[in-house]
């Protein structure tokens, strides 16, 4: 009896938990950015938002 079949299942697993965390996390960011009272919050969330979606510039 092998072992990987039930090793893959709990990778996929956790690999799927952390991607939805993930996008948990930049939808909430997104949220604040855009429904934030304080301009100085949606500043902050801004610069949050733009930590977390950092792309590399092109070659």
């Amino acid at each position: 009896m092998s072992l990987l079949p039930p090793a893959l299942n709990s990778a996929a697993l956790l690999a799927a938990a952390t991607g939805l965390t993930g996008a948990v996390t930049l939808l909430a960011v997104v949220v604040a950015s855009v429904a934030a009272r304080s301009p100085q919050r949606r500043r902050d969330a801004r610069a949050t938002l733009r930590i977390l979606v950092r792309r590399r510039p092109r070659r």
